[in-house]
């Protein structure tokens, strides 16, 4: 019966989970993000991962994945430059 069903979207993100994953990626922002010879290994990356998952779990909703606190951060990230830009620069396509 179980397999017949549509497969449902997870929960949005709510403002705990936001905040536990930004403050953590934040604290290992430079293991994660940095470039050049001193960077970490893709292992070392997936472990703080792991680890960021730990942390934001207990909070969440639904149970996250790697993957999903990935695109979570990507979208963040996303959004307040895309925000910044046209607060400061007029970037972008102007407002209707």
């Amino acid at each position: 019966m179980a397999e017949d069903s549509p497969k449902r979207r997870k929960a949005n993100f709510n403002e705990a989970e936001t905040e536990v994953l930004i403050e953590q990626v934040l604290k290992h922002e430079q293991l994660l993000f940095a470039a050049g010879p001193g960077r970490a290994s893709a292992g070392q990356k997936r472990k703080v991962w792991e680890l960021i998952r730990h942390k934001v779990n207990p909070v969440a909703a639904c149970p996250r994945d790697v993957e999903d606190l990935k695109k979570r951060w990507r979208d963040l990230k996303r959004r307040d430059r895309s925000k910044l830009c046209r607060l400061s620069q007029g970037c972008g396509p102007p407002a209707p």
